[in-house]
């Protein structure tokens, strides 16, 4: 549920009669033609009937989340707990508090789950929320869905949150329902939940409650390992955040000369892309690295203070979301005046190189981990050649799992992730439907590897030092192998120099 805010006593609300009925009166009468069933609620169905069939006779709980203070009685904009928005096809700011159930029917009534949406529904003209709360009010937030709209639009049935706590105790105790809840997504529900499970007789001693947060676990796992399949309308989302982050980087490109003028110019390209992704989208899907020069040693830098110099390299590595939630993730390293230096070229052509083997590689019956291997053994070996690696030791040995790794000093991360409603999508998923899981058609990953030579690194040479490259696509494995959903965007040395120069132009 939503954080408190504090009250602010200072503040005055009329509360007389004579004001309420005034504000009350003289509206036009609201529609009442209800929404089409959307797109993305027929695919969410779907998604419901698994997770159905994973728990039958249970009862599955799902919580939206609630609002976020940011300041005093500011909050953050909502997003939504992507296991919600996964399984209602609700998305951008929709709906806070709101609370998924999938009810168990019994065998007689043809088994499976029935959806049940619990929320907050527009309120009536004639009370106080109306116009005095600044939360929820429809004079301050704009109108929200009614009861029956949510329902034509989500294909559920849709109940008033107060009526929550009841439902989640119907029926339910030893012999009868088991409840399930997704614990990260509401603490409040939660808690409301192992409530139930206690008043009915579920959790009567330390071992029950123990076995009752552990199947929780299971569930949060199971939802999330839903999720390393997409299917079909996931990925056009997917096309779509991809398609608006190349039009954002090619705006990015046009603006460099200016974020070279302006100062600051950091934080001049990371508005550039926020803009074009708030128009295109939501947003931005993760705050966005605009590293330049040193900084693009730094694998999150998100602080994006810096100048942006002539010389300099710019990491980019940004994502727009879609208002469905569906992120991508991109990055790609450019020269600010258009031309690499020998040293920067070196660096890049080997980066290069290894996405290169980590996309050959991602294929439907390799495994997941096969990408990042094939990409980590050019990066290896490419920094054998340059002699960074300790002396005497050999490609075999620095790629040892437990003895080596000595490349670790230079790219500490792993060169791909699943992606989708997260930017590290999946993530509950176990090490063997993750990591040692097979490629399978419908994935969506990246393949991002990269070196990162920091400015006070000794066993560098000095010409490499401050250098710092990546190069992200994001990709969905087909039936054959791959497609690069982001190939519009020029990778090769040649590409990229002529499409800073002609400022942005992929034509």
């Amino acid at each position: 549920m939503s954080e408190k805010q504090h009250k602010a006593e200072h503040r005055e609300r009329p509360s007389g009669e004579a004001f309420r009925s005034f504000m009350s009166s003289g509206w036009s009468p609201r529609s009442t033609e209800l929404p089409d069933l959307t797109e993305a609620a027929r695919y969410a169905a779907t998604r419901r009937e698994q997770v159905s069939a994973a728990f039958p006779g249970e009862r599955v709980v799902v919580p939206a989340g609630g609002l976020k203070i940011r300041s005093n009685d500011t909050d953050y904009v909502f997003r939504p707990h992507s296991a919600f928005a996964h399984l209602t096809g609700l998305g951008a700011d929709r709906e806070p508090d709101a609370v998924l159930v999938l009810e168990p029917r019994a065998k007689d009534q043809g088994g499976g789950h029935e959806a049940v949406l619990y929320f907050y529904p527009l309120a009536d003209r004639d009370s106080e929320e109306f116009f005095a709360d600044s939360r929820v009010g429809e004079f301050w937030v704009g109108t929200r869905p009614t009861l029956s709209s949510a329902a034509a639009e989500l294909g559920v049935a849709t109940r008033h949150l107060d009526e929550l706590r009841d439902a989640l105790a119907k029926d339910a105790g030893p012999g009868g329902v088991q409840l399930r809840v997704v614990r990260d997504a509401d603490a409040q529900v939660a808690a409301m939940v192992d409530e139930v499970r206690t008043q009915v007789g579920l959790t009567t001693d330390e071992a029950a409650v123990t076995a009752a947060q552990e199947s929780d676990v299971e569930l949060a796992r199971s939802l999330s390992t839903q999720r390393l399949v997409k299917d079909e309308w996931e990925v056009r989302q997917m096309e779509e955040a991809v398609q608006g982050t190349a039009t954002a980087f090619d705006a990015v490109v046009a603006e460099l000369p200016e974020a070279v003028r302006r100062g600051r110019g950091e934080r001049w390209v990371e508005g550039v892309f926020g803009l074009h992704a708030r128009h295109s989208g939501n947003g931005v899907g993760y705050d966005s690295i605009c590293a330049s020069g040193e900084h693009a040693t730094t694998l999150h830098w998100i602080r994006n203070t810096g100048e942006v110099r002539d010389g300099d390299l710019l990491l980019l590595d940004a994502g727009v979301e879609t208002d469905s939630l569906y992120t991508a993730d991109v990055t790609r390293t450019l020269p600010v005046n258009g031309t690499f230096s020998p040293a920067q070229r070196k660096v890049y052509e080997a980066v290069l190189e290894a996405q290169e083997a980590g996309l050959a590689a991602a294929r439907p019956g390799n495994r997941f981990k096969d990408v990042h291997a094939a990409a980590i053994e050019v990066i290896a070996r490419h920094l054998l050649e340059w002699g960074l690696l300790p002396e005497g030791v050999t490609l075999e040995q620095t790629l040892d799992a437990k003895e080596g790794q000595f490349h670790r000093r230079w790219m500490v991360h792993g060169t791909s992730h699943h992606l989708g409603i997260d930017v590290h999508d999946c993530a509950l998923a176990l090490r063997e439907d993750y990591v040692e899981g097979e490629l399978r058609e419908g994935m969506v990953l990246t393949v991002e590897p990269g070196l990162y030579f920091k400015s006070d690194d000794l066993l560098v040479p000095e010409e490499l030092r401050g250098i710092g490259v990546r190069i992200e696509d994001d990709i969905v494995i087909t039936a054959d192998g791959h497609r690069n959903l982001s190939v519009m965007l020029p990778r090769t040395v040649d590409e990229v120099e002529a499409w800073v120069r002609e400022g942005g132009s992929r034509a």
